[in-house]
């Protein structure tokens, strides 16, 4: 089975603007289009996990946030031929306002439900793969399904570390250093 790496989306790949509604707002973070395309020529599935909890709060609609999307996937294209293997969403929140998304649910992170679907759909290892993140509830959905979790500061103001579970491997300015990283570990045989 295929390791992966695991990546949050707004702040990881592209610069966070809070509640992203209109592709126009799209800016890809420095280096983050090549730390894809590079992951992906060593033979790591790419995928995005992102919280998407604007929908259920009434921010913006499931429309909207695909077309953020495929202008995210556009720029990943233009800039350096850089593709993602797949885009997986929570679109759900507890304090929700629009049905069927105001809810409780197992796809959120820091539940693990996004990597468990991805894993079983592109049958993917959880084992040795890697998740990247620029918020502690990254790192520890990424740490409870096993994973190798990297904390990147290229997002919002980082919180406090509120619990071991929250802890990163390691702590990391942006995904472009993250993915040599990663590079690096894989070169070693660290995590076959």
């Amino acid at each position: 089975m295929r390791r992966a790496v695991f990546l949050d989306r707004d702040g990881t790949i592209n610069v966070e603007v809070g509640y992203i509604s209109d592709p126009a707002q799209v800016r890809l973070l420095p280096g983050a289009a090549r730390a894809i395309a590079g992951m992906r020529e060593a033979g790591l599935a790419v995928v995005a996990v992102s919280n998407q909890s604007g929908i259920a709060r009434g921010r913006f609609g499931l429309e909207q946030m695909l077309a953020v999307q495929a202008e995210v996937e556009r720029q990943l294209r233009e800039e350096a031929g850089a593709a993602l293997d797949a885009f997986y969403y929570c679109p759900h929140h507890p304090e929700g306002v629009v049905e069927p998304y105001a809810m409780v649910c197992d796809c959120r992170k820091p539940g693990i439900g996004m990597l468990e679907r991805a894993a079983r759909e592109m049958s993917l290892s959880l084992e040795g793969s890697f998740m990247v993140g620029d918020k502690r509830i990254d790192v520890a959905c990424g740490n409870r399904a096993g994973l190798t979790s990297l904390l990147v500061t290229s997002g919002m103001p980082l919180d406090p570390v509120a619990s071991p579970a929250e802890e990163p491997a390691a702590t990391l300015p942006g995904l472009d250093a993250a993915a040599r990283w990663i590079l690096a570990r894989l070169a070693q045989g660290v995590g076959r």
